[in-house]
């Protein structure tokens, strides 16, 4: 992965288009106000999408990741609330975020179960003992110096954007330089080839999951802490815009290829969306469609390309 683009280009291009439509037809979608907000919306999500990147890339999926979310925010929430040291907030999201990402990537790289069917379940098991545990409510009551870290909302929207970025910049640059990351490439391009090379192929895809597992941890506190409030049933459609995020942004769900660039052009492509369909007057409802239409794109066009190159091989 580095910062010559290829496989990124096609959502480099779509964004550019709809940066282009937005200057000439509502040039107030570059307010500094918006600009701010779209960032601020986004940079938990782009944590999420890092993660789902390298779980796509050994060829595996998480479909749980919005429950995880869920449940992480709503115990910081609740920890919170019975006295927990706001500073040690992240640290149990993290370690919460581990422990659930464990139990998804033991059971796909030990148990041999299926990522889609395993992820579906805890998805459902997750998100439904949350709901039976709370009731539905939401934590309330929480102390003043949860919301911002109590830094004001100036610097706190700073930090979080900040912790975002710098979190994406570390995977990336431990995706040139280290080992482990050319053993996701090989686990997921030829598990099999790459065993035999002495790749623990097991390891390094119950360890992708811990990974996403970590970054959903975090991203929820850090979502968490714009409110006053924690609700119960945060993280909702959370997966699909990682997932759409990571496959708009030139990773194919088949695995063995990927991009922390890409995906990050393909979280402020899809999340530029929505706003601009505002900023442009049309019903935002539209958005999935869109979405969903970019996505079908996206996976067509790679379709049609390894077609041709299975084409040319036995030519």
């Amino acid at each position: 992965m580095n910062f010559r683009l290829g496989r990124e280009w096609p959502c480099l291009i779509a964004l550019l288009a709809l940066g282009a439509l937005m200057l000439a037809a509502a040039p107030r979608f570059y307010s500094a106000e918006n600009l701010r907000d779209l960032a601020l919306a986004n940079a938990p999500v782009l944590l999420v999408a890092v993660g789902m990147t390298m779980v796509i890339v050994v060829a595996q999926i998480d479909i749980s990741v919005g429950s995880l979310f869920a449940v992480t925010a709503f115990a910081c929430g609740a920890l919170a609330k019975l006295g927990c040291p706001v500073v040690l907030l992240p640290l149990l999201a993290v370690v919460m975020g581990c422990a659930l990402g464990a139990v998804n990537g033991g059971l796909v790289a030990f148990v041999k179960a299926p990522s889609i069917v395993v992820t579906l379940a805890t998805m459902v098991i997750w998100r439904e003992a949350l709901r039976w545990i709370t009731g539905g409510a939401w934590v309330e009551g929480l102390p003043a110096n949860f919301q911002w870290l109590g830094m004001g909302q100036t610097a706190g929207r700073v930090l979080i954007v900040t912790c975002c970025l710098l979190v994406f910049v570390a995977v990336w640059w431990a995706s040139q330089n280290l080992w482990i990351a050319r053993a996701v490439y090989a686990t997921g391009s030829e598990s099999e080839a790459a065993r035999v090379a002495g790749v623990p192929v097991e390891q390094v895809v119950f360890w992708v999951f811990v990974l996403l597992g970590a970054l959903t941890g975090l991203a929820s506190f850090l979502n968490a802490i714009r409110f006053s409030d924690v609700p119960s049933n945060s993280g909702l459609n959370l997966e699909l815009k990682a997932i759409a995020a990571v496959v708009v942004g030139g990773t194919p769900i088949t695995g063995g290829k990927g991009s922390l660039l890409g995906t990050f052009l393909g979280v402020a492509l899809l999340g530029s969306l929505g706003p601009a369909l505002i900023y442009l007057n049309i019903n935002p409802y539209w958005e999935k469609a869109i979405q969903g239409g970019i996505i079908l794109l996206t996976v067509l066009l790679e379709a049609l390309a390894s077609h041709r190159k299975r084409r040319v091989a036995t030519a």
